[in-house]
């Protein structure tokens, strides 16, 4: 996409793009997210802007901001998670980037960095406790197989995003791009709508396949996430976006 090579567009995640420009992370910093709404602001507002803008100029035309079908929450096998302290030591899998990693070890567990199609065989052998996911994801990969209790933590959240090739959108008319940008619009619209239900019929499917969730405090994580939050959004060099986020959170 960034060269341009062949690949027009793609809706992914946001824990991708920082790799290409690591302000995105700013976007995946543990316990940052009031709800739904709160997010929806921000990436149509001011921060999303910043962000369209620097992108861009590396290749890449963001067309629409979507949702996570849901937060993702921490899921294990045999260790039933009812407290804070129950994390203490456990190995969860997460995705390979800093923030995500550091995000569960700031909340007691022993973060295992692991490619998502190893989870399903290193819950059954024992080598993973658990990992951290939303329930469509749990639902869908049919990890309830292999995996018995979910802790309702909602540290991450992890917006989507429809990004299309600059090289390629330099290339359409006027009157194409209008058609292309309306519909990731449209299809914007339909997905966030589509988002919390997607994710609370999850949740019941889970429980009808006989997992069982426990809704943590998570009143100390989110105090001590405040720290988290600053050293990273300084690596990042993106301090000036999280303050335009936390404001947002007080609207």
């Amino acid at each position: 996409i960034q060269l341009g090579g062949g690949a027009s567009c793609i809706v992914g995640g946001t824990a991708i793009l920082n790799n290409f420009n690591k302000k995105v992370g700013v976007l995946d910093l543990p316990f940052l997210w009031r709800d739904y709404d709160h997010v929806h602001e921000v990436l149509d507002g001011e921060v999303g802007k910043i962000l369209e803008n620097e992108l861009e100029q590396q290749g890449f035309k963001i067309l629409a901001w979507m949702d996570s079908w849901g937060y993702r929450n921490v899921v294990t096998s045999k260790k039933e998670v009812t407290t804070p302290e129950d994390f203490e030591g456990l190995k969860i899998r997460t995705i390979q980037t800093p923030i995500y990693i550091e995000a569960l070890n700031a909340m007691g567990a022993n973060a295992t960095p692991m490619a998502f199609g190893e989870i399903y065989t290193s819950l059954q052998t024992g080598v993973l406790d658990g990992f951290e996911h939303s329930a469509s994801i749990v639902k869908a990969s049919k990890f309830y197989e292999v995996s018995k209790y979910i802790a309702i933590t909602k540290h991450l959240f992890g917006p989507v995003v429809f990004v299309f090739s600059k090289a390629e959108w330099d290339n359409l008319t006027n009157e194409e791009k209008k058609v292309v940008k309306e519909g990731a619009i449209m299809a914007r619209d339909i997905e966030r709508r589509l988002a919390s239900l997607r994710e609370a019929e999850s949740f019941t499917y889970l429980i009808e396949k006989g997992m069982i969730l426990h809704e943590i405090d998570t009143t100390d994580f989110q105090k001590k996430s405040v720290q988290v939050q600053n050293k990273l959004a300084r690596e990042l060099g993106a301090t000036d976006l999280l303050e335009l986020i936390r404001a947002a959170k007080q609207l």
